[in-house]
């Protein structure tokens, strides 16, 4: 295995770990606040950071040492190196035509929004 794409995938899985913690915590506390059991157990200090933590670190732990999701990841970083990339001139352009159409769509919606509230106002009176 290549030692670029090692780091990358390494990166890719603690990137991965860190955002299920932070998810973690931020349900346990949103259901806290809803409910009153979860907050009795999430009062408990251990519950509150080490839950999170833990559950990272194992899910981090699950995926580096799964050899079937290295080779996963292998796979994926090479079909990523494959990919061609549109050049800068090409992006600028297809940027400005989505910019454009955003423009002239929301311009269509806001005139049929305003004749709709127009009739409406002008049958209720």
């Amino acid at each position: 295995m290549d030692k670029t794409n090692q780091k990358i995938i390494t990166l890719s899985f603690v990137t991965f770990s860190v955002l299920v913690g932070l998810s973690l915590s931020l349900l346990l506390k949103t259901f806290a606040a809803s409910f009153a059991i979860v907050a009795r157990i999430h009062s408990i200090d251990l519950v509150k950071h080490g839950l999170p933590v833990g559950v990272a670190l194992i899910l981090f732990a699950s995926l580096q040492f799964n050899k079937k999701v290295l080779a996963w990841g292998e796979d994926v970083a090479l079909e990523i190196r494959k990919v061609v990339w549109p050049s800068r001139k090409d992006t600028t352009a297809m940027t400005i035509v989505v910019i454009v159409m955003v423009l002239i769509s929301s311009v269509i919606i806001t005139t049929f929004d305003f004749v709709s509230g127009y009739l409406v106002n002008y049958l209720v009176r």
